[in-house]
């Protein structure tokens, strides 16, 4: 089953030619494209993509915007959307995570990583593994954040602390099962225990709390 995959960004060059790398992969399928925020809600709640890409600078309804209204905490079905950008410290990609991104990208990252984080989306993974986005999640935990980070209703265990240092540093499940020596499945489960003692709704999210509450430093 291919990944299906929606577009979106004003410049029309820029969303091509995401497209045409995009559909080179035998396993995506780019199945729609939108200039702006507002019609890209609109065909991603017709066509429910897989994987959304959103630019966050778009005319009418930004990327934040729209990624608040497909994926943000009082949205029932969520879906799987990563941000793209210019700049790597763009203050607009933090509130892009907090409105439920599941990543970001640079627009120069290459096809390379613009297929691995669409891969990462549709598992359920996020795209935090480039070092541009460990020291984007910093940079803004040392800003300080907006509100005191929230504390999790039961105290992390060892082993939990271990997986989310982990995490924060953008390592995928394969890659923390070999470097902590534990199995796959043991990975998810510590993940989803993760995500239930923090109140997060994804891997950005247990990310971004590890690094406002400074356990993790670069």
């Amino acid at each position: 089953m291919s990944i299906r995959v929606l577009v979106a960004d004003d410049q029309e060059i820029v969303r091509t030619g995401l497209a045409m790398i995009l559909d080179a992969q035998p396993d995506i399928e780019v199945i729609g494209q939108a200039a702006d925020g507002r019609r890209a809600v609109e065909l991603a709640r017709r066509l429910r993509p897989d994987v959304c890409l959103f630019d966050i600078r778009m005319p009418g309804l930004d990327g934040i915007a729209a990624t608040r209204a497909l994926a943000g905490p009082t949205v029932d079905d969520p879906l799987a959307i990563v941000v793209i950008t210019t700049f790597d410290l763009d203050e607009y990609v933090y509130a892009a995570l907090r409105a439920g991104a599941r990543g970001f990208l640079l627009k120069d990252a290459g096809a390379a990583l613009l297929s691995q984080a669409v891969h990462a989306a549709a598992n359920g993974d996020a795209l935090i593994a480039p070092s541009i986005t460990a020291r984007l999640l910093s940079a803004f935990a040392a800003a300080g954040p907006t509100s005191a980070p929230a504390q999790p209703i039961e105290t992390l265990t060892e082993r939990e602390e271990q997986v989310l240092a982990t995490v924060a540093r953008g390592r995928t499940n394969s890659e923390i099962g070999d470097e902590l020596h534990i199995s796959l499945s043991t990975v998810k489960s510590h993940i989803a225990s993760l995500m239930a003692k923090l109140g997060a709704r994804n891997r950005v999210e247990i990310a971004m709390w590890a690094y406002e509450t400074n356990r993790v430093r670069n």
